[in-house]
C-alpha cells in the first residue's frame, strides 16, 4: 500500500498513451481548423486530468521517444521491425501535445539513444529509493519489471486510456505467478511480438513461468537446459540464445543520465494564457474549461499535500423518479408543451426492440415511465408524444419504430444527437450516446457495475440517457453552422418518420422465385468450377487467394498482378485486367464462377430477411455515408445489379402486396450531371438539358465535331465515361484504363472536352481550392462536409481528399434533392389521405406501392414533388414506370 505521508511521483510514457488515445477516439471527430488531427492529444489530456484527480501527484513528468532507433536497434536491427508505419493522421500530434503539456506546467523528457521506458525506469528507481510513492503509466508490458513495494504500474486496457489496471506486486503475482522483476525473463523465453523479439519455439507463458519458478531465473533455466525433457527441451537447447538476446534487450535501463531527477519534477503552476492559446488552436473548448478550473482551484501541489483537480464540468444528473397516471400528466404539463424548451426522450428496450419503458427529461428533472401496453395509466403520455411539443431523441428512428410497434406515435422531433454529430463530422464511425457525451460534455455517462449480476443501484437508465441526450444535443446544435442546422431541421429530422415507416412496411417478396434462382446459380457455379478444374487438371479452392496465386502465377505462369503483403492480388479488378491482357480459359471460368457465387450470396441474404408475412424490411442508415446519401443495410437493397439478367430476375421478386394494385418506380435522369450544369453555369450543358437533348450525344457532337445524329455508340460511351469521370476526379490514365484506349487519346479527349465546356473545368478547379481554403465543401442546401486532409503534408491523404472534395457538392446536393422529394411525396400522400405508400429508396429511385384506384394521382404527386425538389438552372427530369414488380415497373 502506498504510504500517504510520502510525496507521489507520477511518470507517463507519452508515446504509448498517445497511441492508445489515437486508436480509442475517432480520427475524423477531432480535427482543428488547420486540418490537424487532434484525437491523440484530446484523449491524452483527458486521461491526464483524470490521473491528476485520482492519484493526486505532487511530482509529475511525461517521457517521449525521440525515434524508433536506440542502442537496442544498433545491437539488433530487427528490434521493433514489424511495427507498422506511423498513421499519417498521428503525425504532428506529439509536438502539439508537448506544447500543451508545457503550458500546463508539466515537464517532458527525451533522451537520445534511449526509449521512454528507460527514462521511466530511471525515474521510478530514483523515486523509489528517494522516498516517493511512484506511479508509472505505460501501455508497454516491459514496464511490469519496474513494479516493487513503492512503484505501481497503471496499465491502460485495450478499450483506451480511461480504464487503467493497477499492477502492484500482488497483482503481478496474481496475473503471472512471478515477481515483477522476473517478468522480462518470462517475456525473453516466450518472445514479444510487438518488439519483434522471437522467443523459443513451443514455449508459452505457462511453460516459461513453470521453468522460472522451478529454477529461479533465466540464467538457471539455461544452465539446467539439459534436464528439460521433450520437444520443448530440444527447442530450448537449440534456441536458448534467442532468450539471452531478448533478456538483454528487454531489460530497462535504470541509470540513464537525465537532466532532472524526481525532486525537480514538482508540479508547477498552469500558465492559463498559454493554455488558452494552445487549446484555441486545437479547438479544445471543454478541455479548456477543465484545465482552467484546475488552475483556478490551485492545480499545483507542494510537499505531501496536493490539490485535487476539478472534476469534469457540468451539472450532476438529477435523481430519477418513476411516474405514471396523474403525476405523469402533471409533469408533462409543467415541463413539456409546444411553448416550452425541448425535453429529452429515451426508449427502454426489451427483447426484439420491444418497449419496456421510457425516460423523459427536462433541464433539471428526469422521470422514468414503465410501459405496459393496454393499461390506462399513460393517456397523457400517449397524447403528448403525438404533439408538436419539441423532443430530443438519440437515434430517433429506432425509437420511432419501437413506439409505433406498441401503438404510439412520436412527433415533434426537435433534435437527434446521432444525426447532429454526423452532420458535424460525416466521417465519424461511432455515434453512441456515451461517446458523444464524453466528446462534447467531457463527462462519463454512469454505467452499471459489470461484475454485479443485479446492480446495487440504478446506473442512470433511460431517464438519465434522455437527460444526457438533451444536453449533448444543445452542445452539438451550437457547433453546427447555420446551413447544417437548417439541413438538420428541414431535411434530416423530418425524414426520420418517413424512413421509419418505410422500414416497418417493408416490400412484398416472391420467396419461391428467389429460392429457385439461388438453386440455379448454385448449379451454375458448380458447373463452372468443374470446367475450371478440368482446365488446370486438379481441384482447388476457388475462394482461396493463396491457392489461386499458385494456379495463376506458378502453374499457368501468368503475368503478376498488383503486389500485396500476401503475394499478388486476386481481386476482381486485377483479374479482369489480367483476363483482358492475357486471356485464359481458367481465368474466364473463374470470373464467371465468382459472379454466380456473389449473386447467390445476395439472394441468400435476401431470402433470410423475408419475414412471416412475406416482406423484406431493410434498414436505412441515415448516418452511413459521408455524402449525405441514404445507405441500405440488413439487407442491402442497393447492391442488386441493374443491367444483368440475374439482376432483373432478383428485382422481379420484389412485388406489390395483395391489397395493392401495382408498383410505381420513379428516378432522376442524369441528376449529377444536371447539378454539375447548375453549379458550373456551363452554357453548353445548360442548353442541352433545357432543350431536352440526349446529353451525351449533345456533348459528343461538340467534342468530335459531328452532327448529333452522327455520334456513334462508341463516341457516346467515351463521352459518358468522361462526363461522369471528371466529376469524380478521373485522370487521363484512369479514363484510358476505363475505356481501354491509349493515355494520349484519353488526354486529348479531356482537352477537347474542356475546350468546349470551359465552365466545367473552371468549376472543378475552383471547388477544390475553395474547399482547401474553407476546410469544407457545401451543397446547394448548406450541408457541409469537412476536408481537413486537403492541407495534409501526406500526399496520399491530400490527393484522396481532393478527389472526394471534387464530387462532394454534387453528390451531397443529389442526396438532399432526393430527401426533399421524399418528404414532399409523403406529405402529399398524407394530406390527401391516400393509401399508397413509399416502400424503397435506392440510389436516385423511389419505389411506391400503389393502392387501387390511386395510380394517376400518385404519379402526379411523385412527378411534381421530385421535379420541384430543387430550383436549378436546368429542369429535373423524372422517369416513371409502373408494373407488377420492381423490374416490370422499370423504365
Amino acid at each position: 500500500m502506498p504510504d500517504p505521508a510520502k510525496p507521489t511521483l507520477l511518470v507517463i510514457d507519452g508515446h504509448s498513451l498517445a497511441f492508445r488515445a489515437f486508436y480509442a477516439l475517432p480520427v475524423d471527430s477531432f480535427v482543428n481548423r488547420d486540418g490537424q488531427h487532434t484525437n491523440a492529444i484530446h484523449g491524452f489530456i483527458s486521461m491526464l486530468l483524470n490521473l491528476l484527480k485520482n492519484e493526486k501527484p505532487t511530482h509529475l513528468a511525461v517521457a517521449f521517444d525521440i525515434s524508433r532507433y536506440s542502442f537496442r536497434t544498433r545491437e539488433y536491427p530487427e528490434y521493433k521491425g514489424t511495427r507498422n508505419e506511423t498513421p499519417p493522421e498521428f503525425v504532428g500530434q506529439i509536438p502539439l501535445l508537448q506544447e500543451a503539456l508545457h503550458a500546463m506546467g508539466i515537464t517532458t523528457i527525451t533522451k537520445e539513444d534511449y526509449e521512454a521506458d528507460d527514462i521511466l525506469a530511471t525515474l521510478a528507481s530514483r523515486g523509489s529509493s528517494g522516498g516517493y510513492n511512484v506511479y508509472v503509466v505505460s501501455g508497454d508490458r516491459d514496464a511490469i519489471q519496474m513494479v516493487n513495494d513503492d512503484v505501481t504500474l497503471l496499465y491502460p486496457s485495450a478499450r483506451g486510456v480511461t480504464d487503467l489496471t493497477r499492477y502492484d506486486r500482488d497483482k503481478v503475482f496474481e496475473r503471472y505467478g512471478i515477481e515483477p522483476h522476473q517478468y522480462p525473463e518470462i517475456a525473453a523465453l516466450v518472445g514479444e511480438t510487438s518488439d519483434n523479439l522471437i522467443g523459443v519455439d513451443k514455449v508459452g507463458e505457462k511453460t516459461a513461468v513453470k521453468w522460472i519458478n522451478q529454477f529461479g531465473s533465466l540464467d538457471e533455466v539455461i544452465e539446467h537446459r539439459d534436464e528439460i525433457k521433450g520437444v520443448v527441451g530440444d527447442r530450448l537447447r537449440e534456441q536458448y540464445d534467442r532468450a539471452v538476446r531478448n533478456r538483454r534487450l528487454n531489460r530497462l535501463v535504470t541509470d540513464v543520465d537525465l537532466p532532472v531527477g524526481p525532486d525537480d519534477l514538482l508540479r508547477r503552476p498552469i500558465d492559463v494564457p498559454a493554455v488558452r492559446e494552445v487549446f484555441d488552436r486545437l479547438q479544445f473548448r471543454t478541455l479548456l474549461d477543465r484545465v482552467t478550473a484546475l488552475a483556478e482551484g490551485g492545480g499545483t501541489a507542494t510537499g505531501a499535500e496536493s490539490v485535487e483537480p476539478a472534476a469534469p464540468t457540468g451539472p450532476v444528473a438529477p435523481v430519477v423518479r418513476t411516474l405514471i397516471d396523474e403525476e405523469l400528466a402533471h409533469w408533462l404539463r409543467t415541463h413539456a408543451s409546444a411553448d416550452k424548451p425541448a425535453v429529452g426522450v429515451a426508449v427502454e428496450y426489451g427483447p426484439d426492440n420491444t418497449v419496456t419503458g421510457l425516460g423523459i427529461a427536462a433541464a433539471g428533472d428526469s422521470v422514468h415511465v414503465p410501459w405496459a401496453a393496454g393499461r390506462g395509466d399513460y393517456v397523457a403520455l400517449e397524447e403528448w408524444l403525438d404533439t408538436d411539443s419539441p423532443k430530443v431523441v438519440h437515434d430517433a428512428k429506432r425509437a420511432y419504430k419501437a413506439l409505433r410497434r406498441v401503438g404510439l406515435t412520436l412527433t415533434g422531433l426537435d433534435g437527434d444527437p446521432r444525426i447532429a454529430a454526423w452532420l458535424l463530422r460525416p466521417g465519424r464511425t461511432s455515434f453512441a450516446l456515451a461517446d458523444l457525451v464524453y466528446e462534447h460534455l467531457a463527462e462519463r455517462m454512469p454505467e452499471a457495475d459489470p461484475n454485479q449480476l443485479v446492480p446495487a443501484d440504478d446506473a442512470g437508465g433511460v431517464a438519465t440517457e434522455a437527460w444526457y441526450a438533451l444536453r449533448v444535443s444543445d452542445e452539438l446544435d451550437a457547433l453546427l453552422d447555420e446551413g447544417s442546422r437548417r439541413v438538420l431541421r428541414t431535411i434530416e429530422l423530418p425524414l426520420v418518420p418517413v424512413l421509419g415507416d418505410m422500414e416497418l412496411t417493408g416490400v412484398a417478396t416472391d420467396r419461391p422465385a428467389l429460392r429457385e434462382l439461388s438453386t440455379r446459380l448454385a448449379d451454375t457455379a458448380a458447373l463452372l468450377a468443374a470446367e475450371a478444374f478440368e482446365v488446370i487438371g486438379r481441384e482447388v479452392n476457388l475462394g482461396s487467394p493463396k491457392q489461386l496465386q499458385e494456379v495463376l502465377f506458378e502453374q499457368l505462369d501468368m503475368p503478376k498482378t498488383r503486389s500485396m503483403k500476401s503475394g499478388y492480388s486476386t481481386d476482381a479488378a486485377s483479374l479482369a485486367d489480367l483476363q483482358e491482357k492475357n486471356p485464359h480459359p481458367f481465368l474466364d471460368l473463374l470470373l464467371k464462377h465468382r459472379d454466380a457465387t456473389k449473386l447467390r450470396q445476395i439472394i441468400e441474404t435476401l431470402d433470410k430477411a423475408v419475414d412471416d408475412g412475406g416482406r423484406i424490411h431493410t434498414t436505412y442508415d441515415q448516418t452511413g455515408t459521408t455524402t449525405g446519401r441514404i445507405s441500405s443495410i440488413d439487407p442491402n437493397l442497393q447492391n442488386i445489379p441493374v443491367k444483368t439478367a440475374v439482376g432483373h430476375e432478383i428485382r422481379a421478386a420484389f412485388q406489390h402486396g395483395p391489397d395493392y394494385e401495382t408498383l410505381l418506380t420513379a428516378d432522376y435522369s442524369q441528376i449529377e450531371m444536371r447539378i454539375m450544369a447548375h453549379l458550373s453555369g456551363d452554357a453548353g450543358l445548360i442548353t442541352a438539358f433545357s432543350e431536352g437533348e440526349d446529353l451525351h450525344r449533345f456533348v459528343g457532337a461538340r467534342i468530335f465535331g459531328v452532327e448529333p445524329a452522327d455520334v456513334s455508340p462508341l463516341m457516346r460511351t467515351k463521352v459518358k465515361a468522361m462526363s461522369y469521370g471528371l466529376a469524380y476526379g478521373l485522370s487521363a490514365f484512369g479514363l484510358s484504363k476505363q475505356l481501354r484506349i491509349e493515355t494520349a487519346e484519353a488526354k486529348q479527349l479531356m482537352t477537347d472536352y474542356f475546350a468546349r465546356f470551359g465552365a466545367v473545368r473552371d468549376y472543378l478547379r475552383n471547388v477544390v481550392e475553395k474547399a482547401r481554403e474553407d476546410g469544407y465543401t457545401e451543397t446547394i442546401f448548406g450541408r457541409r462536409r469537412p476536408f481537413a486532409d486537403l492541407t495534409s503534408s501526406n500526399r496520399v491523404l491530400r490527393e484522396n481528399a481532393e478527389r472526394a472534395a471534387l464530387n462532394a457538392p454534387i453528390q451531397g446536393s443529389a442526396a438532399d434533392i432526393m430527401k426533399i422529394a421524399m418528404l414532399g411525396v409523403r406529405r402529399d400522400l398524407d394530406e390527401r389521405e391516400l393509401q399508397s405508400r413509399v416502400l424503397l429508396q435506392v440510389h436516385d429511385e423511389l419505389i411506391v406501392e400503389i393502392a387501387r384506384g390511386e395510380a394517376d394521382v400518385v404519379e402526379e404527386i411523385v412527378r411534381a414533388r421530385m421535379g420541384s425538389a430543387a430550383d436549378l438552372t436546368v429542369p429535373l427530369d423524372v422517369s416513371v414506370g409502373m408494373g407488377e414488380s420492381w423490374d416490370a415497373a422499370a423504365h
